[in-house]
This record gives C-alpha cells, structure tokens and sequence, in this order.
C-alpha cells in the first residue's frame, strides 16, 4: 500500500562532474552501510551458533527437542514451557522429526533471513516522499537496527517465532497485491499471536474491508483446525489462560513487558487487577488504534502500524522481549517542530530498544518502576501521546533550521566539519542531552570493568607489575610523595575527614553543577565544554583498558593507608556496595583530576567575576591534593588526567574549532539617524 518511489537524478544543477562525485560518495556509503550490516549479521549467527548446546535456543529445545513439550502426551500447556497458540503447536510439531543439529542451523538462518525480508520490507514501506539518498540507504540501514535490537537478539537466541507474526503482518500491508492475499497473512499471524486481530479497525477504517473479511475467515479456519487436531488444549488455552492470568511462567516477570505485567509488578493481583488491566487495556486501544488510523489516513502507513503494534504490546496479558519488534518500527515518526528535537524520538527508540534498561536509569529503588517497565513505557507512548507530525505540517519536511556558527578560515581543510559537530548558538534538547549523558556513563562504567575482565580483582597482578613501574619512573623524577602526603594527612583527623569527603561527593557534583548553568545559561558554551569532557572521558576509557594499574593504596608492601574505606584484605576487599561493581585498577589516568580541571578550565575560561575564576581554580588543587592523600592515584595519574583533558580540548578545537562567540545583538537604528550612502544599516 505504500512504496518507495526511485526517480529523480542526482544534482543536475552541478554539472556531470559534480553528480558523479556524489553518485560515487553515495555508492560508497551505501556499500559500506551494506558490509555493516552483514557483520552484524555474522556476528549474531556466531554468537549463537558458538554457544554451548544447552545454553542457545533453549526455548526451541523445550518445544522440539527430545524432552520438549511438543514430544509429551497430554496438554501442551500442563507445564509452563509453552506459550504459544494450540495452532502455533500444530505448526511446530513436524520438527520434532528434525535432527538436533540441522534444526538448530536452519532454524538460525532460517530466522536471519526472515529478518534481512523483514528490513527490505520496512524499507520499502517509508512513508512519501522520500529522497532518493533515503530510498538507498534505508535497506541496510534497517537490518542493522534490527540486528542490533533487543528482540530480534533474543529472538535469535532463544530459538523464537516473534519475528514470523511482525513479517506477515508487515507483508500483508505492503508487498502483497490484492485485500484477500493481505487479509490471509494477518489472518495467520493472528493464529500465531492473537493480539494481531487489532490490525483489523485499522484495515476496516482505511478502506481494506475484505482484508478484514479474509483476515477473520482464516484465523478462525486455523482456529478451528487446531481445535479438531487439539481440542483439549484449545479449550486449555482459549477458556483458561486467556482471562489475563499469562503464560510461561509468573505473569509479573521482568521480560514480560505488557500493562498486565506491570501491574503485578507493582502489587495489584485478582480481580482487581484484572477489571484495572482490562479498563485500561480498552482505552489505550481505543485512543491507539484512533491515532493509528488518522495516521494512516494522513500516508503514513508505517508509522499506522508500528501504532497498532504498540497498542497490541501493551494490552495483551503476555509481552515477553522477542515480542517487541513494534516499538523499534515506531522510530519511523517525525517529531518536533526544531531540527535540533527532530533525533530526539528515534534516539530514545533505538536505545531502549538496544540497550539493557540498567543503561538508560540510574541504579536507585526511587526509579526501579520506570526502569522495569521501560520498553512499556516506550510502547505505550508510541502508542497514545506522542505528537508524531502530519504530513501536511510544513514541519514535516522543513523544520525549523538550526544555526551554525561560520567556519572557520583556519580550520585544519581534511578534517570536515562534521554537522552534529558543528558550532551552534542553541541550547540543545534537554531530554536527550539527558539521555545521552546516562548511556554515556552506563558503557563508561561497563567499559572500565571489563578492562579487568568483569571484576573488581581482575588484572591485579598485571595492575600491580604496571604500579611498580609508575613507582620507579616518580622515584627518578623525585615526585614520589604519595606515601609521605597520606600518612601526614592520616595524622590529622579534621584534614584526613576533609579531603576523604571532597574525594567522595565533588566528583560528580560539580561538573554537573557545571554543565547545569551552562546549559540554563550559555548554551552554546555549553556544547563547547560538553563535547571537550566527552572527548577526554573516551580517550580516558583507551588508558584503563591499555593500561591497567593498581593505586599506591592497593600496592602490597607500599604502606599506603586506604583512609575512604579503611585497611583493605586483598583476597576480599570491601569497597562499600561498589565492591563488585567498580573497577579499582582503573587509576591511570585520574578522571578524579582530570574532571576537575575541566571544571577549572572552564570556570576560569567562562566566569564573570575574578573569585569565580579563582574558585574554578582551587577545585583542582584541592583534588589533587585529595586523590593523592587518600591514596587513590599516584601523581603520575594526575599528569595523565590533564594531558586527557587537554587532548579533550584540543579535539574540540580540531573538529567544531574555537569556542563560539555569541552572536552579537543588532543594534535599533532611531528613524532620525541618518542611513549610510552604501544603504546598508549600521549594527
């Protein structure tokens, strides 16, 4: 019902020489979109097919394999292994013939193809008009996402059929010709998952009515197919476990991400729970699949659909993870007015959808319900509230254009200047600057641990060799003081209790306190110190994985007293509740110092007033100070965390050039002043 139209030429208006310069830079993105996504692809069949026989497609075991609930006389539901349909149990038995092997291997690519079709499909389906750019490069673009996705990892994994209902409903709407070949395919994915019966107001409401017809006939042939070959089993399924109790195990389950789901999650269970998830359940349906319909009204078939998805995720009583293609396709949604918000959506769809939902929120009990319920959230905002542009908005193809600073005349010429780069006087979107930083952090964190290869003891021994050659180069240098500086330190309590504090709660608190008022205040400032501590956090991360290194209060024989946490047992160090979690040998270089001195550097560079400058300063000073007394680092690390923010700076400079100037004000011209004879006004 919507295809991507392939016409036009690539810049006439530029002559021969410029439009095959870009046919050939087009080719060549698009072959190497093409060659990303086939490594991903590799890389999933790998990971599967590399895991040992009873760890991969666990759940394709306990349906076919020997022992599986296809093989056992009796209900298929007896047990809570299977969660499927009386017809997805018909369909899947005759593989219970298979041999193991050959099954897992065919099962895998088998899957891998489906999904590589069920890109090409999407892509296809974009909504009008598309660029000829966009048509090229949304193929490979997609099967990336996809591989990248949670649930088609899972999927892969697990030895899923998840991906089979979203094809043939996405087929039905898209590559098929004729209402009753579109009927047919909804109508089997509705036997496979029941929930895809909501496709059918969308189909009846745009016009599609024998789609609906033929969709009904043939779901409730299937049905009754089912029903004749395993009628105890339907009657199981159909009378029993369809009133919202769920399948598969306890219905509050952190994978099962379904209204119903969440609700027992948060303590309701019975009758109650039932007549709240049912309410509930029949107005998102209601206002989702009314949005849905206006949208496919509007041309926008794809993001109808990835709607209605949405809406079948939340309502219905089971929504495990492999089951969540739909919110990944809602990404196709424009939204905002700005082109500096338009990312903000499909940024925010792309991680939750990627990532594990400990990445996207902190570790606190206060945000635990938001955490949990993360991808429901996400579906259920596709699905009733986000304000998706129409069409005919005249922002949908133009938004509101963001201001770039000029480029710089002295600007190193083979380094381009990137456009997410580039300069800009506006104050970004908070919500994924937010975002951003909390992803941001996560992979930093997750980066430093696996540095010592996931735990906190790892790599102590290299660690260790790394201190003692950190300790010989300060011993030629004479700067070997860290023993001095922390028992002298130790000897004072009220300076011991101090510098333990400020090592403890300044490290976070003022670079965000610093990135807060530059936001609220100069934004384009803001950007500016932003991507310069980004680039040293990175170039950080390549020093805690190249080099490990023990701190003077972990190096054995050294007699560094650990004033924060106390003397420490090296066979079971304690930490705190980071112990496990933290990567202790992460010492050079000293983010400690490092962040600090941004904070200075930036506070010196951008306060008004001399002690603000001043102040700026003495945040690093008193660092130092505390990360050396403490014996957290040795004052090599120091070295090493200015040299990081430096090279932070430098990069900077290099990529979106020197910090932007605010742009200057006009100046009001009186009506009574004369005009120049050149007729320009004066500003």
């Amino acid at each position: 019902m919507a295809n991507v139209e392939h016409g036009g030429t690539a810049g006439n208006a530029f002559g021969a020489g410029a439009a095959e310069s870009a046919r050939a830079r087009l080719r060549a993105i698009r072959i190497g979109l093409w060659v990303i996504a086939a490594v991903l692809a590799i890389r999933q069949v790998t990971v599967v097919l590399s895991t040992p026989k009873g760890e991969r497609l666990t759940d394709l075991e306990t349906w076919v394999g020997p022992n599986g609930v296809l093989h056992v006389k009796g209900s298929l539901y007896d047990s809570t292994q299977f969660t499927g349909t009386p017809f997805g149990g018909l369909v899947l038995k005759p593989l219970t013939r298979a041999a193991e092997q050959a099954l897992g291997w065919g099962w895998t690519f088998g899957s891998l193809s489906l999904v590589v079709v069920l890109g090409l499909v999407v892509a296809r389906a974009l909504p009008q008009p598309v660029s000829r750019r966009t048509a090229l490069l949304a193929a490979p673009v997609a099967i990336s996402l996809l591989m990248l996705s949670l649930p088609v990892r899972n999927a892969l994994y697990l030895g899923q059929t998840s991906i089979i209902p979203v094809l043939l409903v996405l087929l039905g709407c898209f590559a098929v010709r004729g209402e009753r070949a579109s009927g047919l395919l909804i109508g089997v994915a509705a036997a496979l998952q029941p929930t895809m019966l909501l496709f059918a107001p969308l189909l009846w409401f745009t016009g599609r009515r024998r789609a609906v017809e033929s969709s009904a006939i043939t779901f409730a042939g299937l049905g009754a197919l089912a029903w004749a070959a395993m009628p105890h089993d339907s009657t199981t399924y159909w009378v029993h476990h369809l009133a919202g109790v769920g399948l598969g195990g306890d219905a509050d389950d952190l994978s099962n991400q379904s209204l119903h789901g969440a609700l027992l999650r948060i303590g309701l269970n019975g009758p109650l729970e039932i007549t709240l998830f049912l309410l509930l359940g029949a107005a998102v349906a209601a206002l989702g699949l009314r949005r849905a319909i206006r949208y496919a009204r509007d041309g926008q078939l794809l993001l109808a659909v990835a709607i209605t998805g949405c809406v079948a995720v939340v309502v219905s009583p089971t929504s495990w993870q492999h089951q969540l293609l739909w919110v990944l396709l809602a990404l196709v949604g424009r939204v905002g007015k700005k082109t500096s918000d338009r990312p903000m959506w499909p940024v925010a769809v792309i991680l939750v959808m990627t990532l594990p939902a400990k990445m996207m929120l902190p570790n606190m009990a206060a945000l635990f319900p938001l955490r949990d319920n993360v991808v429901l959230l996400a579906a259920l905002a596709a699905a009733t509230i986000v304000p998706f542009l129409s069409r005919t908005s005249e922002y949908y193809r133009a938004p509101i254009p963001t201001d770039y600073a000029r480029p710089v005349p002295t600007r190193w010429k083979r380094v381009p200047l990137l456009p997410f780069l580039g300069r800009v006087f506006t104050r970004p979107n908070l919500l994924l600057e937010l975002l951003l930083i909390r992803v941001g952090y996560s992979a930093y964190q997750q980066v430093r641990l696996a540095a010592t290869g996931g735990t906190s003891a790892g790599g102590r021994a290299t660690a260790e060799h790394h201190g003692d050659q950190i300790l010989s180069i300060e011993r030629f240098l004479h700067i070997d003081i860290e023993h001095w500086v922390n028992h002298a330190v130790f000897k004072v309590e009220w300076l011991r209790d101090f510098f333990d504090f400020y090592y403890e709660s300044f490290h976070f608190v003022v670079p965000l306190t610093v990135l807060a008022v530059l936001y609220a205040r100069r934004p384009g400032d803001y950007r500016w110190a932003r991507s310069a501590l980004g680039f040293a956090t990175l170039i950080a991360l390549l020093g805690f994985w190249l080099f490990p290194l023990a701190p003077p209060r972990l190096m054995p024989g050294l007699g560094v007293v650990d004033t924060v946490h106390g003397v420490q047992d090296f066979s079971k160090p304690d930490y705190g509740t980071l112990t496990a979690l933290t990567n202790q040998y992460a010492a050079m270089p000293s983010l400690h110092f490092g962040w600090s001195l941004w904070c200075g550097v930036v506070i010196a560079v951008l306060a008004p007033k001399w002690w603000m400058k001043a102040l700026g300063l003495l945040h690093p000073l008193f660092t130092v100070s505390a990360i050396v007394a403490t014996g957290n680092h040795w004052v090599l690390d120091a070295v090493g965390g200015a040299a990081v923010v430096g090279a932070g700076f430098g990069l900077t400079h290099l990529l979106q050039g020197p910090r932007p100037r605010p742009l200057m004000k006009p100046v009001e011209v009186s009506m009574k002043e004369p005009v120049p004879a050149t007729g320009r006004t004066p500003s």
